[in-house]
């Protein structure tokens, strides 16, 4: 009788470790395939992060800019060179909020987009003056541009010089580029550099998106000019504009500080 519940006893621890054994064993490969397992990425997007802005506050005319490490630099770039530290443009500041009330009816009566408004900072400064080139007026546009969209230039007359008449040939302009490319930052990017030329490039790399393409160093900023100048002029404390108006003071004059 003894020897029997000696054999259950035994029988009973035997069954003990086994179990025991399986459940640390179970326990060791759990771990092994949890350390095994890849981490989850978290993904965040690197966007103008040193203003804490996301890439969905940067757009051209509603076209969102894509989040790329190359797009990434050239946005900072142009943000850069738009700052005060760099240009001191708070003249800009007071010219657009001169000018603006004029081109903005304007471009609202076209169908052209607001941000179209920032071409003329960034194609002339709003400069009335000639460039080395023929163009002239806040539109820059070449003597026979300007004819072709209805402007007067030749003999003592230069239209190009009369903010509402140039800036409604440039609507004119900018809607027939929009007509033919079919997005607002390619009709921008057209506007540089003629659409000839873009088409061509259209064409030779099989691509139709601005951000992607491989453009002139020129029309290859253009567009991120433009978003640079519209981010600066919007949120002007963001980019140092902070206390550079107080000597300036002129009517009219909406202070940021």
């Amino acid at each position: 009788m003894n020897r029997k519940k000696m054999i259950n006893k035994h029988l009973i621890t035997c069954s003990v470790i086994v179990v025991l054994a399986v459940i640390f064993k179970l326990n060791i490969c759990s771990t092994i395939i949890a350390k095994s397992r890849p981490k989850t990425a978290t993904f965040t997007t690197k966007f103008i992060s040193d203003n804490n802005v996301t890439a969905a506050g940067y757009s051209f005319a509603n076209e969102s800019i894509p989040t790329s490490e190359a797009v990434y630099r050239k946005m900072q770039y142009s943000l850069k060179k738009h700052n005060y530290r760099t240009i001191h443009s708070h003249i800009l500041q007071i010219k657009a909020e001169r000018l603006f009330p004029i081109i903005e009816p304007i471009l609202k009566a076209y169908g052209i987009p607001e941000d179209f408004k920032y071409l003329p900072l960034v194609e002339s400064g709003l400069k009335e003056g000639t460039s080395s080139k023929g163009a002239s007026g806040l539109w820059q546009f070449m003597p026979g541009t300007a004819r072709t969209y209805g402007l007067k230039v030749g003999h003592g007359i230069d239209e190009r010089l009369n903010i509402r008449k140039a800036t409604i040939a440039a609507c004119r302009y900018i809607k027939e580029l929009h007509g033919e490319f079919k997005s607002w930052t390619l009709a921008a990017a057209a506007y540089n550099n003629g659409s000839i030329k873009l088409a061509k490039a259209i064409n030779s790399q099989s691509e139709d998106n601005y951000f992607r393409m491989k453009l002139n160093r020129e029309t290859g900023n253009y567009v991120y000019n433009l978003i640079a100048m519209k981010a600066i002029i919007a949120n002007p404390k963001q980019y140092g504009y902070n206390n550079y108006y107080s000597y300036l003071q002129p009517k009219n004059f909406i202070a940021y500080n």
